[in-house]
């Protein structure tokens, strides 16, 4: 089943020339603030559990399953994913901005690369760029930075809700999170990850033998 799985993810990559151009990004929402800063995005001290559903569409493909993700402050994470039936896909382990993984090509296809998959638990941990602008809605913050822009960032009081990857003014992969545990992970116009977190537990500290691919 694993090998059928990784075979089908390389077929279809194939088709990928011939998809649309991504969407241009619209212009920044907001007041822009310029006396105003990112306020830093880190994970919760301590650690934590998440038990979670996952969906996945790439062209013709879909596949769903459950996993489970344990995730250390500062910056280590470990994903174990399976498919329906409990049938191993791969696990993954997340320190800083390095992934490693078993089936490396078949599980980095499914998650998204690091500093996307941090958003996604929460935490803003992009290179340090140049020029940010800042606007201001309420209590959603929003920010282009790079010039030209390489990523925009949306934050909602002290939580990350989007994480969008530019490239030419378009998007290249954007990350969303609502408050009621469900995730999106999207490459327009090539493949989708829904996660819906379904427990998130704080724990007591790991084995240090988990983050060991």
């Amino acid at each position: 089943m694993k090998i059928c799985f990784a075979r089908t993810l390389s077929l279809i990559a194939a088709s990928a020339v011939m998809l649309g151009c991504a969407p241009r990004v619209a212009p920044l929402e907001g007041t822009v603030t310029p006396a105003r800063s990112l306020p830093p995005i880190a994970l919760a001290t301590g650690h934590r559990h998440l038990v979670f559903r996952w969906d996945y569409e790439e062209n013709s493909l879909i596949a769903k399953g459950e996993g489970s993700i344990r995730v250390a402050s500062p910056d280590s994470a470990r994903v174990d994913l399976f498919l329906e039936g409990g049938i191993p896909v791969g696990r993954a382990v997340l320190i800083g901005d390095r992934l490693t993984a078993t089936n490396q090509q078949q599980v980095a296809r499914v998650l998204p690369p690091p500093a996307m998959m941090w958003a996604a638990l929460g935490r803003l941990a992009i290179p340090p760029l140049p020029d940010t602008v800042v606007t201001t809605e309420g209590d959603v913050i929003r920010a282009d930075i790079g010039r030209p822009a390489a990523w925009r960032v949306t934050i909602r009081g002290a939580r990350l809700m989007q994480l969008v990857r530019l490239n030419g003014g378009r998007i290249a992969e954007v990350v969303t999170r609502d408050e009621g545990g469900r995730l999106l992970y999207e490459v327009p116009g090539r493949r989708k990850l829904w996660l819906g977190i379904t427990r998130d537990e704080e724990v007591p500290s790991f084995n240090a033998a988990i983050w060991a691919p």
